[in-house]
């Protein structure tokens, strides 16, 4: 080969390298999350795809889930690298040694309650009758149980259904396929309207639950380590955003879901979230609330032992994030 043919072949190879290190990092920044699908909050959520990711260089796709349950099977098998959920399923799964960790709390609140038909005048009347959930141990689940230990109602005297998401829930109840269900606080303000009403605020029977915290895996933090702060950063990014802006956080709730201006449930739970502080910007790690949590899923039979919540909280990815934002 002569002196230009190895000067032309070390180019090339130099230009291969360059786009494979450059095809690298692109994949190295990327970051599959995993939500709730879409309903009146969406805007809240969704806030951070509205170019807070780009901001930070992560491209980040958000994928919606019917529940939390179905999220955590995606997240264990690897098909996202993290999703917003509850913690009997995820604190059990790493119990179980599932490698599975607590990043940070991003609404900290409840905004959802018992709601019932209008025939359902207390508690006590719950006996005998449909009780829609979803899958087991998910929000749902978990409220509705604790709503009957509260009043001491014996479980077995309840029909428990699993109805799908909070529109499918709330249609049933509508309908009188069931006759109570634990749905979003949105739906209060048309509730009347269909014959159905609160009977309590989710908040009033369990009033340190955390609604959703953001978990992940070791095996995608080690894989895309940059990409996970990146993306916590964003997300803080976006939810500041958010909550500080209340018609554009409306206008995109309404543009996701086809909700029309006169539709009051935007901006309902919206309004709700930030008069409770149920969102929290830096997604904080309050442990009252966390080992309140992990004693209850024992308290319900979900963990068969305490579980000592350090070891699957990972405080260095929000810590990270915090410094990327030039935050303490």
């Amino acid at each position: 080969m002569t002196g230009k043919g190895v000067a032309r072949a070390a180019a090339l190879a130099a230009a291969v390298m360059l786009a494979l290190q450059g095809w690298a990092a692109a994949e190295d920044l990327q970051w599959r999350h995993g939500i709730l699908e879409a309903k009146s909050d969406a805007g809240i959520y969704m806030m951070v795809n509205q170019g807070f990711a780009q901001k930070q260089g992560v491209q980040l796709d958000l994928i919606q889930f019917k529940s939390d349950a179905i999220a955590l099977r995606a997240l264990i098998a690897g098909a996202i690298d993290s999703y917003d959920g509850t913690f009997a399923g995820t604190v059990s799964a790493r119990a179980h040694g599932i490698d599975v960790r607590l990043l940070g709390c991003d609404w900290p609140g409840l905004p959802h309650g018992i709601f019932v038909r209008d025939s359902i005048a207390g508690p006590q009347d719950l006996k005998g009758k449909t009780f829609a959930i979803s899958t087991p141990n998910s929000l749902p689940d978990v409220l509705a149980r604790a709503l009957l230990a509260k009043y001491d109602i014996p479980a077995a005297s309840v029909r428990f259904a699993n109805l799908g998401g909070d529109l499918d829930r709330y249609k049933a109840l509508v309908a009188g396929v069931a006759d109570a269900s634990v749905v979003s606080g949105e739906y209060e303000p048309i509730a009347a309207a269909n014959g159905v009403k609160l009977l309590i605020a989710g908040r009033d029977v369990l009033p340190l639950y955390m609604r959703v915290c953001i978990f992940t895996t070791g095996a995608a933090l080690k894989a895309h380590p940059d990409a996970a702060v990146r993306f916590m950063a964003a997300e803080m990014q976006g939810l500041s955003y958010a909550v500080t802006h209340r018609d554009a956080t409306l206008a995109l709730t309404r543009k996701l879901t086809g909700a029309t201006p006169d539709d009051p449930r935007p901006a309902y739970i919206y309004d709700d979230a930030v008069r409770t502080h149920g969102i929290d910007p830096e997604l904080s790690l309050p442990m009252d609330k966390i080992n309140w949590m992990a004693a209850e899923l024992v308290k319900e039979g979900i963990l068969k032992q305490p579980y000592d919540m350090k070891k699957m909280i990972d405080p260095s990815v929000r810590e990270a994030a915090l410094k990327r934002l030039g935050k303490t």
